[in-house]
């Protein structure tokens, strides 16, 4: 919980543009389906 935290922190110290943002949340949500997606095919082994 306390890792969100300091990464919102860390991304606050600079002004970030929205195409930046977009493309930053973008990418994360991108890695974020990839894990669930190899956690799955993990799971069904």
């Amino acid at each position: 919980q306390r890792e969100g935290v300091y990464r919102e922190m860390k991304l606050r110290r600079h002004y970030e543009k929205p195409s930046e943002k977009r493309a930053r949340e973008r990418a994360a949500a991108i890695s974020r389906a990839r894990k669930a997606d190899r956690k799955r095919a993990e799971r069904d082994r």
